[in-house]
Formats: structure tokens, C-alpha cells, sequence
């Protein structure tokens, strides 16, 4: 399922080849399956944006946002299964919407792919877009977040840190696969409560978040075993080979090779841990 990386990637594969370009066309592609969230109704969409060009592509937490010279942006959210792609969709019959631009480059349009139907695709004016970005929704973008920042944050609940990272209105961002990832890497245990966090495991949070995404990001996300993510050309990321404990429980610890990686779940959500490099400190 996207998640920061994956959805930076998106960005950055789009952005080069639909920034300044005039939009022509805004269409639901034929689809028998569930239809996606699009708001509002595309003929409000098509009077507020065809003939416009694109200003600007950008990331904000797990959103693909395209904002209009006219002021308005489409905000598109992938969530479970969502693709933005230039070209060769998985497959034609779960393709939702299409947009078209001007001119003949080597990619003149931008497909939405969704196989489960659960992404949204909003567009939203310059005070809704304004809200968005001002943290009304959304917590501070994990790749912003200094050690700082994540006590401020952390202080606000005795969670455990594992559901914490996941709750977006903390911190906007970070979904189930990266948090394992991070808390390994930062040698914190995912069952310890946030508002108990040292000093020095906020540091290694901190410069763990940023580690793990941003490798992410330079190697396109990851691509697991269902091969549902993949990137603006249909090209499968390559970070789930540098995975350290997600998915691979029961297996040896890449990290101190002495235990095996669990899995439990947490939040109704799977967590993967080495119980040796994440040892739970004892709260007195």
C-alpha cells in the first residue's frame, strides 16, 4: 500500500512531464468495479480547471497533490491500492480517471489506477488547500520532524509509539510498513508508550525516520509480494530488499543475528520487531 515513499515517488515521476503543460481533459474511465471518491462532479471540475496548466506537483503526507494556475488543486489520495501512472497500468479494467494535456510529448496524460476503489480524487479551492497544508487535518510531514518536534508530539499520548507513528494527525506520513521499519532502526521497542521516550531514543527516532525514508524514496518504495505498488511507469520499487524485520518474522535478525523477528498486532495492524535490538525499558 503507498506510503510516503511511494507516493514521493509518484510525485516525482509525474511532475517533470505534466508541470506547465495546459490541462485538456478530465474523464472517469470506463470501470465496472466500485467507483472512487470524485469531488465534486466532474462537469464542477471541468468548468474550474480545463484550459488551465499545471503549476505545480507536490507531496503533502500521503497525498498527490496538482495545483492549477486558476488556484484550485486536485488532491488525489491513494490509500490501499491506488497507482499514478504515465503509462502501462497494471491492467485497463480497474483504470478510474484520466487526465489529458496539450500538445504530443512522450506522455500526454495522467491515469488514476485503483483496483480496490478505495482512493479519493478531490478538488479542492485555495482556502481548502489552505487548510490542508496549515495542519488542520493533518499533523507536521515526517520528513520535517526534528527530535524537537517528535518530543512534542510523543508527550501528547501514552500509546505506544507503533500506533502513535501511525496516527496521522500526529504526524503525517508514516503508514504500517515504515514504522517497523523505523523503530528497528532506531533500536526502540514498538510497545513502549511515546510520552516515555528518553531524550537520546527521540534522537534515534528522529534520524531514523529520516534514514528510512528517504532510502525509500531514492529506491522508488517498495514493491511486495502482491506487486500492487508500482511506480509512475509501472516499475517496481526495490526498498523491500533492504527491509530489516517487516515481513520477515520468524526469520533470523538481519541486525544482531541472535533472535528471531516477531510479529504481533497492534491497532489491527501487523508490527514486526526483533526482541533483542528493541528491548521494552521497564517504567517505574
Amino acid at each position: 500500500m503507498p506510503e510516503l515513499p511511494e507516493v514521493e515517488t509518484m510525485v516525482r515521476g509525474i511532475r517533470s512531464h505534466i508541470e506547465g503543460r495546459k490541462l485538456v481533459a478530465v474523464e472517469r474511465c470506463p470501470c465496472k468495479c466500485r467507483p472512487l471518491l470524485l469531488e465534486p462532479k466532474l462537469p464542477a471540475i471541468r468548468r474550474r480547471t480545463l484550459g488551465q496548466a499545471v503549476q505545480s506537483v507536490t507531496r503533502r503526507a500521503k497525498r498527490v497533490v496538482i495545483e492549477m494556475t486558476g488556484g484550485d488543486a486536485f488532491v488525489i489520495e491513494p490509500r490501499m491500492t491506488g497507482l499514478v501512472l504515465l503509462s502501462d497500468p497494471p491492467d485497463v479494467e480497474h483504470l478510474r480517471i484520466v487526465w489529458r494535456f496539450e500538445g504530443v510529448q512522450a506522455f500526454n496524460a495522467v491515469w488514476f489506477w485503483d483496483r480496490r476503489g478505495l482512493g479519493t480524487v478531490r478538488l479542492l479551492n485555495s482556502e481548502e488547500l489552505a487548510a490542508l497544508r496549515d495542519l488542520g487535518q493533518l499533523g507536521r510531514d515526517a520528513l520535517d520532524m526534528t527530535a524537537d518536534d517528535w518530543r512534542e508530539v510523543c508527550q501528547k499520548t501514552r500509546r505506544p509509539i507503533k500506533v502513535a507513528l501511525l496516527d496521522q494527525k500526529l504526524v503525517a506520513g508514516i503508514g504500517n510498513l515504515y514504522a517497523s521499519e523505523i523503530l528497528h532502526r532506531a533500536k526502540i521497542s514498538p510497545f513502549q508508550p511515546a510520552e516515555d521516550l528518553r531524550p537520546a531514543e527521540l534522537r534515534r527516532l528522529a534520524t531514523a525516520v529520516r534514514e528510512v525514508l528517504e532510502d525509500a524514496i531514492r529506491n522508488e518504495g517498495s514493491t511486495l509480494g502482491d506487486g500492487t505498488y508500482r511506480n509512475a511507469l509501472n516499475e517496481s520499487g526495490s526498498y523491500q530488499n533492504a527491509h530489516r524485520v517487516y515481513a520477515r518474522h520468524d526469520e533470523r535478525c538481519p541486525t544482531c543475528q541472535r533472535e528471531t523477528i516477531l510479529r504481533t498486532v497492534q491497532a489491527q495492524r501487523s508490527t514486526f520487531y526483533c526482541p533483542n535490538c528493541q528491548q521494552q525499558r521497564m517504567i517505574r
